[in-house]
């Protein structure tokens, strides 16, 4: 049942490390993103359609540039990781609760 979830987290890790590298090496091309970030090329590809889709990226002449989306993801970003950390610390400690 975790294992989704983990594999989840595993993908969304992904194209928040491509949306990093894209905002800070702007304009980018799949090549360079797949060198710096040691990703296979067609997983970063796919990273990018997916971001592309949901708006945080968009593709240009000379390579994949973030959009102001992506920048506001990027500004909130610890904020929001902590809040989930917060959700499963709290699910955990009222299973524990429940498992004894």
């Amino acid at each position: 049942m975790l294992q989704k979830l983990q594999s989840e987290i595993e993908l969304i890790g992904r194209h928040l490390e491509v949306i990093l590298v894209v905002e800070k090496n702007q304009p980018i091309g799949i090549m360079k993103l797949s060198d710096i970030l040691g990703i296979p090329m067609h997983r970063v590809r796919y990273s990018l359609k997916v971001l592309e889709q949901l708006g945080y990226i968009r593709a240009s002449p000379s390579g994949a540039v973030a959009t102001e989306k992506a920048s506001e993801l990027v500004e909130n970003l610890d904020s929001e990781i902590d809040a989930l950390i917060f959700r499963l610390e709290d699910l955990k400690v009222r299973l524990s609760g429940n498992i004894s």
